[in-house]
């Protein structure tokens, strides 16, 4: 069998390997970089750009511990070039790539936009024309746009990784992960920042409280942060960047910046795959349509990752890609089912979840709640880190935990943990009675644990909470 992946991101180097390994002839084939839009233009250079943040912040804390030194000064085009070298380390380093090579997968790096020519057929632009048995698209997304008049004076976020220099006042529209995270990083590095968001909060898909201590420390970091602000009416260039003009309840308001950044949402990348061709259809999102096995509505064709438009996240993608290829190559037998899916991004402070939001927990069990805060704890404390807290939810009758929710240092990671505890089937109970190493950032989770279970009355539970309790 042959089979054609469309796409080198994770969903695509990953369905690519798993078609290989089962057998298949395959072929991967993509636009631009081997690893896509995580290793080039996503998680691994803004991760780099998060980390000169964290350490602007740390260095501004020496003085607080006996450190004596200059204040930090930032060298925006070193700092690149040094994202430029973990971004080729990454790619040179890639394991992935040199067992797809070992396995036989040929491999058609920047070929261009690809289009099918017939059911079964591809064309690259700047490569082969490629027949196939099966098919798997892992083309990934791309930036909403802004329908407005004077959209092309604003950039995507992609852009704003790759501006030449920290500007000095950055107005970000969208106030979801993505937005957060160019909003934070960029006014940590220098700029005046003010991020807008149309909803009533920022991180609308976040629980409640999360969205509302992130906001209260963007707000405390100086950044201005507008939520609810109305509707954007157009955009106009100015001697010193863009405008944006906006009205809400026909009161009609302005704000201008040296750059406009637009982080609205993330949508399918699907432009000029005529998918019709092949007979793929497309949800009323513009997504890919697919079924449980990942299944598009040609039965030929799979598709995996961001273009099915699920949970847009490279673990999601990865899973897709082994899904997707084993589905290809041996028929319907794997279905995505539910997963427990940690996200979490790198803000100052981080925040993160897993599971239900305390909102969505209520409307559908009984549950209990529990919150710690980093301000009650030594790590937190002794790291001059102490805005944070963990939530966790737990179903009163079963005690098990059904969503766990992190603002503060050490969030992202967190989030892990509680995902493994719930993907294991763990109570609450369980959770408290795990001695956690002192002192680290894993007690706050330890600590929200054993309040959830000494309100559930947990046996077994009051000596550990007893100890947890006392001074530290």
């Amino acid at each position: 069998m042959d089979v054609i992946v469309i796409g080198a991101g994770p969903a695509g180097v990953v369905a690519a390997h798993r078609a290989a390994h089962l057998g298949a002839r395959t072929t991967l084939v993509t636009r631009d970089y081997f690893g896509g839009m995580a290793a080039n233009d996503g998680p691994v250079p803004v991760r780099t750009l998060a980390h000169a943040a964290r350490l602007l912040r740390e260095a501004r804390q020496l003085p607080e511990y006996g450190v004596a030194v200059g204040e930090p000064a930032l060298d925006y085009p070193r700092l690149l070039a040094r994202v430029r070298d973990v971004v080729g380390q990454v790619r040179a380093h890639s394991a992935l790539r040199a067992n797809l090579e070992r396995l036989g997968v040929a491999i058609h790096e920047h070929a261009g936009a690809t289009r099918f020519v017939d059911a079964h057929r591809i064309a690259c632009e700047r490569g082969p024309t490629l027949e196939a048995n099966r098919i798997i698209l892992c083309t990934g997304g791309t930036n909403r746009q802004l329908p407005v008049p004077g959209a092309e004076l604003t950039v995507g976020h992609s852009h704003a990784w790759r501006l030449t220099a920290v500007p000095r006042s950055l107005l970000v529209i969208g106030a979801g992960a993505t937005g957060a995270q160019v909003a934070s990083i960029f006014n940590e590095l220098g700029a005046r920042v003010q991020l807008f968001e149309a909803a009533p909060r920022i991180l609308m898909t976040e629980d409640e409280d999360v969205s509302a201590a992130v906001a209260a420390a963007f707000r405390a970091a100086g950044i201005d942060v507008r939520e609810d602000f109305g509707a954007i009416e157009r955009f106009e260039a100015t001697p010193g960047g863009v405008r944006m003009l906006f009205s809400k309840d026909g009161r009609p308001g302005q704000a201008e910046a040296a750059a406009i950044v637009v982080a609205i949402g993330w949508r399918a990348d699907t432009d000029g795959l005529d998918l019709a061709r092949a007979g793929v259809q497309l949800d009323r999102r513009g997504s890919v349509q697919v079924d449980a096995y990942l299944r598009t509505t040609a039965a030929h064709v799979f598709a995996a990752g961001d273009v099915t438009g699920r949970l847009m996240l490279v673990p999601h993608a990865v899973h897709d890609g082994y899904v997707a290829a084993t589905n290809a190559v041996r028929g319907p037998t794997l279905t995505v089912g539910d997963r427990i899916s940690p996200i979490g991004s790198f803000t100052d402070p981080e925040y993160a979840q897993v599971g239900l939001t305390e909102a969505q927990a209520r409307a559908a069990a009984d549950v209990v709640v529990a919150t710690a805060r980093y301000d009650e704890l030594a790590r937190p404390l002794i790291d001059g880190r102490a805005v944070g807290f963990c939530k966790l939810i737990a179903a009163r009758e079963s005690h098990r935990i059904l969503g766990c929710h992190i603002v503060g240092e050490r969030a992202v990671e967190l989030a892990q943990v509680a995902a493994v505890a719930m993907a294991a089937g763990a109570t609450v109970d369980m959770l408290a009675g795990i001695p956690l190493s002192f002192p680290t950032y894993a007690n706050v989770l330890g600590r929200a644990a054993i309040d959830a279970a000494r309100q559930l009355e947990a046996p077994g539970v009051w000596d550990a909470a007893e100890l947890a309790l006392a001074p530290e």
